[in-house]
């Protein structure tokens, strides 16, 4: 047998490849499923609610409307209704930019603040739970290969 050549019934690591991405996007699909079902009965919550309130924690100073949706890389329109109903319950303030009239930015507001760190303490929790079949080596090595797969395919859109 020829070491050039794979063995006849190996598999294409094409197919191996599509397995892998079946895979992945089958339990990114479970696990998002349980946070949308998690956010809805213990917060009232949606999952794109979390998302902008996440990105407006990071974001302390605020976010202009196209920042944030650059951030979330969705579309002004998917942003503009979550902030309208988090500016209703305090969450968040629309700032004046400096310099712009026209312009303002979104921010959390120190009720949003506190409800955002609840929430995301409890996303964690349910994440750990979801991934809980993974041991630590699993978990740190599987980490540093998709951010590896994330960087080469980042790297293709420049």
């Amino acid at each position: 047998m020829s070491l050039l050549r794979p063995a006849p019934d190996a598999e294409p690591v094409s197919k191996t490849r599509l397995r892998l991405w079946l895979r992945l996007l089958r339990v990114t699909r479970s696990v998002e499923a349980e946070l949308r079902e998690n956010l809805r009965t213990e917060f009232a919550s949606t999952l794109p609610r979390f998302d902008v309130m996440a990105a407006l924690n990071r974001h302390r100073a605020g976010l202009k409307m196209s920042q944030l949706s650059g951030v979330l890389r969705v579309s002004n329109g998917n942003v503009t209704g979550i902030i309208e109903r988090l500016v209703e319950d305090g969450h968040v303030i629309r700032v004046p930019v400096a310099g712009d009239r026209r312009a303002s930015a979104v921010r959390l507001t120190p009720k949003g603040i506190e409800e955002f760190t609840r929430q995301a303490e409890a996303h964690e929790s349910w994440i750990d739970a979801c991934l809980s079949g993974l041991d630590p080596d699993e978990t740190a090595r599987m980490t540093q290969q998709l951010a590896g797969l994330m960087a080469s395919h980042d790297d293709k859109e420049d």
